[in-house]
């Protein structure tokens, strides 16, 4: 019996010998090196030829997997790592985030979520591969791109061009960082991990756009890096010209019709994105587990050899790191471990198995060239054969409406729509992209009180003593500068803090007609971005802001002015910068246009009028978030929070939530702002909802070529409604939370959630690939000991406690939805029951012993299974 699961793991991993034996190329067409291409320090190598890495000596396939460091925090990186590891993965990449470790010039930070070596050094002891994306500029939705805002700052300098103070502070951070990991020997070279790394990152999107200076800056980036002796090869992704020795690389939804500039150069992709990202008032981006599988299939099929998810793990976008702007602070990504640290089912264990079977095939994908065979219009085959016995098929359907039976090798194959069959003996079908076989597990944001109720007085958290802290509207202290006109905000405030304060007053007489008839004028606004809070005379009047698509934005609303003198206060916020673009550092921010209409004399254009400055919150100012501060006698108790109040700090001490399940704020009933748990900053929040008139889906059809708009969810629902708080932060008790409130929410209403995994769900055909690769032998496979089997389990220290539903035959619906169809084996819930309850986990073979499987013969049976745990 063959158990189709997706739930364990029996991959060995080889890590890195002392010696160098070289490999015997079975395909003479492969067999030689270029020695150009080695790079060798002390005792181990990676090189590479057209076809793949070699590492001492040996051609290694690679699935590697995006986890970066500061988007998760030090006690979850090895959990990450090792359940990366089960997932089938080789190698770990992530970029290096330089305004996070160069906060200031020749100031390096290297700590807490910031710990690269210590990062590098957990998955060297996972005995896992890493490539290192040292950029420095990332992109990543990450605030500036990962660049210093203080670079902006340094005279004469022009980002990702042929600007001198620009290359003199990159090639300074470079090597820095390249000397902090060889100090630790961490290159292959050297004994550890790091058998690739990057410069730069997707210039060739924007080289032309900086004329003659791009292409000399690009050239001189990869001079500069190879001049490190890293005694790896370096990476250039989306790089057209990339020199050599530099390998360039494909980063896309789809990477099997890429091909490197040189044809002497391995097909590598460093960004697989197997979901997308969110901006605040967007729709929730989808990418099913079925495309993502096609897409590597594919990639493989075509002559890949190392294929990177990004992300494999997104994370958080802890604090003020997100970019964009308007990137939400979840970096959830729909990726295969979700933002908590969770195995996201079916896509971590769908890709595992695929990942399986493809390392299956890896001595007949590197070792000898492909047959291509057209087996129809948009049917085809790729076989890797060689003299030895070893061979490897894929077959594709690449028609994204209709299924296809083709033939092969005389015998008959059924593929699905958009669909890879992948058969590692040329004979058996082990795995098709389109056929789910893993589990879909209820994932469900179970709420915890934070406050008692005359019913329930006790809870799990005590009940909050809260104090609060009230911000002045405008220019609070010392004004910064007064000046005619606008300044930049993002000039202003040199991305200190999020907030810039524009004051200016108008004096109104009493004989207008909207005050002498209770009236209103009228104020409009036009900003560059992000968004803006409008105070009147110390109240808020309004609140504007653009999106991730448009950061700039306009409007105009009424505003109750009175007789005299009327004080007008724009809260000006950025909500991330920039992330990427050409000459994108020069986008600005803040508002260009204010007038004022409705007076006799007419409208009243304030834009040059005198505007004084204020950086920043006053609380901001006294630091009030950070742990040393907490006992200042700044902060007023209260017996209850005030509700619907601008501007205001609040702060509780809590205890730390049960259990250890992975643990999120909920802040529907808040309005914007920003939280910090014990000093930790939490990171922005914004429930900001979505158009309830956008397209979104019930259900995503996995066919044809993804694109972000194409499986989209949450429509009218707030983009983010939950924020992570690691629980490695918390201590037992005692912990203070801090929440600044930019324009009003109910805070007696934020709650603590655990992320739990409350149950279970599968769905399997009788014509599930269920050939086991684990025993290749060349040999035919024997059908009763290879049968579809159904696995199911619960999470460490729960059992399947109920099962709600179950039926073999024709189900119809989805995981939560599941319906009985006009063929149903009755006996399914009893069997189902006896096999699985009180179990953590269990297998449930698709035999003749357990099911009727004469049931309705002109039928393709299935069986559907959704179980709780507890």
């Amino acid at each position: 019996m063959n158990t189709m699961s997706c739930l364990s793991s029996n991959f060995k991993f080889v890590f890195l010998a002392s010696t160098v034996i070289w490999m015997t190329v079975m395909s003479s067409s492969l067999a030689a090196v270029d020695a150009s291409n080695v790079t060798t320090i002390g005792t181990d190598s990676v090189t590479y030829d057209r076809r793949s890495l070699i590492i001492n000596g040996q051609r290694k396939l690679l699935i590697s997997a995006s986890i970066h460091y500061p988007r998760s925090v030090p006690a979850m990186w090895p959990g990450l790592v090792r359940l990366a590891k089960e997932g089938g993965v080789d190698v770990i990449e992530t970029y290096v985030f330089w305004n996070g470790h160069e906060p200031s010039p020749g100031n390096y930070y290297f700590g807490g979520r910031f710990d690269l070596v210590k990062f590098c050094k957990i998955i060297q002891q996972a005995g896992m591969y890493m490539i290192l994306r040292i950029g420095p500029f990332v992109a990543a939705e990450w605030n500036f791109g990962g660049l210093p805002v203080w670079l902006h700052y340094v005279p004469g300098t022009t980002f990702r061009t042929d600007s001198e103070p620009f290359k003199y502070h990159m090639q300074k951070f470079m090597t820095y960082t390249v000397n902090l990991m060889k100090r630790e020997r961490l290159f292959a070279s050297q004994g550890g991990p790091i058998i690739l790394s990057q410069v730069e990152n997707e210039y060739g999107y924007y080289e032309n756009a900086y004329g003659e200076g791009g292409k000399r800056y690009a050239l001189w980036a990869a001079k500069m890096a190879l001049s490190q002796n890293t005694g790896v090869p370096w990476i250039m992704c989306q790089q057209y010209d990339a020199p050599d020795p530099v390998i360039d690389t494909c980063n896309s939804f789809y990477c099997d019709q890429f091909k490197p500039i040189s044809p002497n150069k391995p097909k590598i992709w460093t960004e697989n994105w197997p979901g997308w990202f969110k901006t605040f008032g967007a729709r929730d981006p989808h990418r099913p587990a079925e495309d993502v599988a096609y897409s590597v299939a594919r990639f493989f099929q075509k002559g890949g050899s190392v294929q990177n998810y990004y992300m494999y793990h997104g994370g958080t976008n802890f604090g003020r790191t997100a970019g964009g702007p308007f990137i939400t602070t979840s970096y959830d990504y729909d990726a295969p471990i979700d933002e908590y640290g969770l195995p996201r089912f079916p896509k971590w264990g769908h890709l595992k198995e695929l990942h399986k079977v493809i390392k299956s095939c890896e001595h007949a994908l590197l070792n000898n060239d492909p047959t291509l065979l057209s087996l129809g219009p948009l049917q085809e085959a790729d076989v890797y054969e060689d003299a030895s016995g070893a061979c490897a098929a894929f077959l594709a359907n690449m028609d994204d409406k209709n299924d296809k039976v083709v033939q092969f090798r005389h015998v008959s194959y059924h593929l699905p729509a958009w669909s890879v069959s992948i058969l590692p003996d040329c004979k058996n079908v082990a795995f098709n992209t389109a056929k789910v076989g893993c589990q879909t597990s209820i994932v469900n944001m179970a709420p915890i009180d934070l406050h008692p109720t005359a019913s329930s007085p006790k809870r799990d958290i005590k009940s909050l003593q809260w104090e609060v802290f009230k911000e002045t509207a405008g220019v609070w202290g010392v004004a910064d500068f007064t000046k005619n006109g606008f300044v930049d905000h993002i000039n202003t405030t040199k991305d200190a803090t999020d907030y810039l304060w524009y004051t200016t007053s108008i004096f109104v007489h009493a004989e207008e007609d909207f005050l002498r008839n209770r009236g209103t004028a009228m104020l409009f606004v036009e900003s560059k971005g992000h968004a803006m809070h409008v105070f009147i005379n110390k109240k808020l009047q309004a609140s504007a802001s653009g999106n991730g698509t448009v950061p700039q934005f306009k409007f105009g609303t009424p505003i109750a002015l009175k007789a005299g003198k009327n004080e007008i206060a724009l809260l000006s916020m950025t909500v991330g910068l920039q992330t990427a673009g050409a000459f994108y550092e020069w986008i600005g921010a803040g508002p260009t246009s204010v007038k004022v209409a409705g007076f006799k004399t007419g409208t009243m254009d304030l834009t040059a009028s005198a505007w004084t400055y204020k950086i920043g919150l006053q609380g901001e100012h006294l630091r009030i978030q950070k742990s040393y501060n907490l006992k200042s006698k700044i902060w007023a108790p209260t017996s209850q929070p005030p509700k619907q109040q601008p501007l205001t700090w609040y702060k509780a001490v809590v205890d730390a939530p049960p259990g250890n399940e992975p643990v999120a704020l909920d802040m529907i009933h808040m309005g914007k702002g920003m939280a910090w748990l014990n000093g930790q900053e939490i990171g922005r929040y914004w429930p900001r909802r979505t158009s309830k008139y956008e397209n979104c889906v019930t259900q995503c059809d996995y066919r044809g070529k993804f694109n972000p708009d194409k499986c989209v969810t949450g429509c009218g629902q707030p983009t983010q409604r939950w924020y992570h708080v690691p629980r490695s932060w918390f201590k037992p008790s005692g912990n203070v939370l801090i929440i600044f409130e930019e324009i009003g929410g109910d805070p007696s209403q934020i709650r603590f959630s655990m992320r739990k995994v409350s149950g279970a769900c599968g769905h399997l055909s009788v014509d599930h690939p269920s050939f086991d690769v684990e025993n290749l032998q060349g040999s035919e496979i024997e059908s009763d000991k290879n049968r579809p089997t159904l696995s199911l389990k619960c999470p460490t220290n729960t059992n399947i406690s109920s099962v709600k539903f179950a039926s073999f035959g024709n189900p119809n619906g989805t995981c939560g939805s599941y319906m009985l169809g006009d063929c149903h084996d009755q006996n399914s819930a009893a069997l189902v029951e006896k096999v699985c309850l009180n179990q953590n986990e269990c297998a449930l073979e698709m035999s003749s012993a357990n099911f009727n499987m004469q049931l309705c013969p002109s039928t393709v049976k299935k069986l559907a299974v959704e179980v709780n745990c507890s």
